[in-house]
């Protein structure tokens, strides 16, 4: 028979054990896992939501991992946010996933940018408008695309134009290299005029440090305007579990222009992620104020006051 000394403590502890068990669920709740494949674009992205959730009280982590393993960790909810959902190029991985009804795409962060052929200005200016327009100056680009790395979609796209005959590019040769060594070459040929088409697209720190055109498809030769959209994918039970995350990732859309920035003094002038994304926050609280419309920070206050206070 216990003693009354040891039904109390009993009791006490009965009654400490939910508030245990609700402490360890509310300390779960506040962290935020974010999977970042390692991609400019997104590191920074991703890096300018984890500080924003930082300041309306949420601890986050940010994990560089591959996109499939990113995926699988939506599904068994070990990651909460992915931020690049690169359709129509990852179309096949994410839409089975949404289907089951195991992930949901809550935004499309980034819309309607272009991937494809360009040139510069100057060749443009010349009279190369089109993806057709190439093959009448065959000689000035030496018959040569140059590509990124073998097997990507746009790649894919330029060989099978040139296996069709596509645009008159049966008789052009792409260069597969990587997307540094294709920049790399285009600047040198750039900056002594030269003429080159080569593939580029948006956001990207090219947009902002080159002047370039893309190319109009004219010919359906599918290696010009292709557009694409970003989505931000979330577990699905996200929406009951975390109202407030889920209100935030759902307004959270960025600018070409801006993401076009962020890559560019990140990748290109090598300015850390963190460095990038705190100046900008600061400097653009009243685009932050509409990405957090009517969400609360974790201690139920204005999650923008919160993020004023950490930046102004």
């Amino acid at each position: 028979m216990f003693q009354p000394m040891t039904l109390r403590r009993l009791a006490s502890t009965t009654l400490l054990l939910p508030m245990l068990v609700a402490s360890q669920v509310q300390a779960q709740d506040d962290t935020v896992d974010f999977g970042v494949p390692p991609w400019p674009g997104v590191t920074v992205k991703s890096e300018v939501a984890a500080q924003l959730l930082d300041a309306m009280g949420y601890e986050v982590k940010q994990e560089e991992l591959s996109v499939n393993v990113i995926l699988s960790a939506l599904t068994q909810e070990d990651i909460d946010v992915y931020l690049g959902g690169w359709y129509p190029v990852q179309e096949e991985m994410i839409e089975p996933l949404e289907a089951d009804g195991k992930v949901i795409k809550t935004a499309a962060n980034i819309d309607g940018a272009m991937s494809g052929l360009v040139v510069p200005s100057y060749v443009h200016d010349a009279g190369v408008e089109t993806v057709a327009d190439l093959n009448d100056h065959y000689d000035r680009f030496d018959g040569e695309v140059q590509g990124i790395e073998a097997g990507t979609g746009v790649n894919e796209a330029i060989l099978n134009a040139i296996d069709e005959d596509l645009a008159g590019l049966g008789d052009w040769t792409l260069r597969e290299s990587s997307t540094s060594a294709m920049l790399a070459q285009a600047e040198q040929k750039m900056d002594d005029e030269e003429w080159v088409t080569f593939v580029g697209w948006e956001p990207h720190w090219m947009n902002v440090s080159f002047d370039l055109v893309y190319l109009e498809d004219s010919d359906d030769s599918g290696v010009a305007e292709i557009e694409s959209t970003v989505w931000t994918v979330v577990p699905a039970s996200q929406k009951e579990s975390d109202p407030e995350l889920f209100r935030f990732m759902s307004q959270y859309v960025v600018s070409i222009e801006d993401q076009n920035e962020w890559v560019h003094e990140h990748s290109y002038e090598d300015i850390p992620a963190d460095e990038v994304a705190s100046t900008w926050i600061g400097d653009h609280l009243d685009t932050v104020e509409g990405w957090l419309d009517g969400v609360a920070a974790r201690d139920g206050t204005s999650a923008i006051e919160a993020v004023r206070a950490e930046f102004e």
